[in-house]
């Protein structure tokens, strides 16, 4: 089972760090599935980036605060791993 988003409610930076921090409360980001869109349309790409990048500057706050510990390379997976990783374990795009 996984939090659900529904990014047609939470498409802001205020609603995607609540979803960022809520799941980080839960100690379940590391496991995020990531950005969700319905649309297949070349526009749905810079959303994606725009979650990437609220993504990775939530996690700099952490660590600018000492919340986190400041490892590039720790980060660095559980970010490759919320914005693709999960998502293709998740739905099995296996070879």
């Amino acid at each position: 089972m996984h939090l659900g988003c529904a990014w047609w409610f939470n498409d802001t930076r205020e609603g995607v760090e609540n979803q960022l921090t809520t799941y980080a409360q839960q100690s379940l980001l590391a496991n995020f599935v990531g950005m969700l869109t319905d649309s297949r349309s070349f526009l749905s790409y810079p959303r994606h980036e725009y979650f990437r990048r609220v993504l990775c500057d939530l996690i700099g706050e952490w660590v600018e605060r000492g919340q986190i510990p400041e490892d590039e390379e720790y980060l660095g997976q559980i970010v490759e791993d919320i914005c693709y990783n999960n998502a293709y374990e998740y739905f099995g795009f296996f070879e």
